[in-house]
C-alpha cells in the first residue's frame, strides 16, 4: 500500500485495481479518475459517444472457467443503483475487452438499466454530484452463468455472486 498521500492518490486514480494477484485496468479516465466524455451515454440530456472503454485483466484465480464484467452506479437516485453493463460467459482465455465493447464468441451482454443489451455509458442527473461507477471483472467457476438470455442484471446478480471465485474492481467517477 502506498505510504504517502501523493503515492496513494497516484495509485487510487490510475484506473487499475487488484485483489491479490487478480487485477483490472479500465482505460476510461483522466488522472483524477473521471470518465472521459466519449464513454458517456448519448441521451437523457447526456451527449457522449456511448463508447465502452477498453478493459484488461490478469491474475485470475485457479479454477476460473469464465468471466463476467459489470459496471454499476451505486449513486443513481433509484433506490437500487443503476446497471450500465453486465456481460457474462466470457471465455476463461479472455483477458480484455476492446474499446467499443465487441464481445468474443459465446459471450452475452444482458440488458442494462437503459433497456438495451450492451454498454450504456454514465449519465447522472444534471446537478447531481459526480457519481461513482464500479467496474468489476468476476472470475467464475462455471463456463456459462445459468441465467436466461432475457434476465435483468438484478435477477442475474445472485447467480453471479454464487459462482464468483474472485473479483477485481476499479471505481471511477463522472458528473455533468
Amino acid at each position: 500500500m502506498p505510504r504517502t498521500l501523493a503515492a496513494f492518490l497516484a495509485f487510487a486514480f490510475a484506473g487499475s485495481a487488484h485483489a491479490g494477484e487478480f487485477r483490472l485496468h479500465v482505460d476510461a479516465a483522466d488522472a483524477h479518475g473521471r470518465i472521459a466524455e466519449r464513454h458517456a451515454y448519448d441521451g437523457y440530456g447526456c451527449r457522449g459517444d456511448n463508447l465502452a472503454p477498453r478493459l484488461d485483466w490478469q491474475g485470475a484465480p485457479a479454477g476460473t472457467r469464465s468471466f463476467a464484467v459489470t459496471v454499476y452506479d451505486p449513486d443513481a437516485p433509484t433506490g437500487h443503483g443503476w446497471w450500465h453493463w453486465f456481460v457474462i460467459d466470457l471465455p476463461a482465455s479472455a483477458h480484455a475487452l476492446p474499446e467499443g465493447g465487441a464481445l468474443p464468441k459465446g459471450a452475452r451482454a444482458l440488458r442494462n438499466d437503459f433497456g438495451a443489451a450492451g454498454w450504456g455509458g454514465p449519465c447522472p442527473p444534471a446537478g447531481d454530484p459526480p457519481h461513482r461507477y464500479v467496474f468489476a471483472v468476476h472470475a467464475l467457476d462455471v463456463a456459462a452463468l445459468p441465467v436466461r438470455a432475457d434476465a435483468s442484471p438484478a435477477t442475474a446478480a445472485p447467480a453471479l455472486r454464487d459462482h464468483t471465485l474472485g473479483k477485481a474492481e476499479v471505481t471511477l467517477t463522472y458528473g455533468r
